[in-house]
């Protein structure tokens, strides 16, 4: 019912920036919330941001004042600007979308590396 493709990963040298983005397509669908996790090797998928049908959004304490999510206007397609960044936000991102439904779906994921 929805595909979801990232892209802007990326190799960036510490305190640089990357803005990763992910388009939800198909039909019939109503996005309720889309969001960002990532996954390091032997780690935990983490959340990192989420954003709402009503632009309502949501931050990992990892990420608060660094990372903005952001969505178009059609409410389609999210935004992660992503500053100061660290070696340790070296992971794969994940875009993940919930409809109103209750079905998830995942994109396939971007790899980002920061170098020290």
């Amino acid at each position: 019912q929805v595909q979801l493709v990232e892209s802007g990963g990326g190799l960036v040298q510490a305190g640089g920036s990357l803005r990763l983005s992910c388009a939800a397509s198909g039909s019939g669908f109503s996005i309720h919330t889309m969001g960002w996790y990532r996954q390091a090797p032997g780690r935990e998928r983490e959340f990192l941001a989420t954003i709402n049908n009503w632009d309502s959004t949501n931050y990992a304490d990892s990420v608060k004042g660094r990372f903005t999510v952001s969505r178009d206007n059609a409410k389609s397609t999210v935004t992660l600007q992503m500053n100061s960044l660290k070696p340790e936000d070296t992971a794969v991102y994940y875009c993940t979308v919930l409809l109103y439904n209750r079905s998830r779906y995942w994109g396939q994921g971007t790899q980002v590396t920061v170098s020290s």
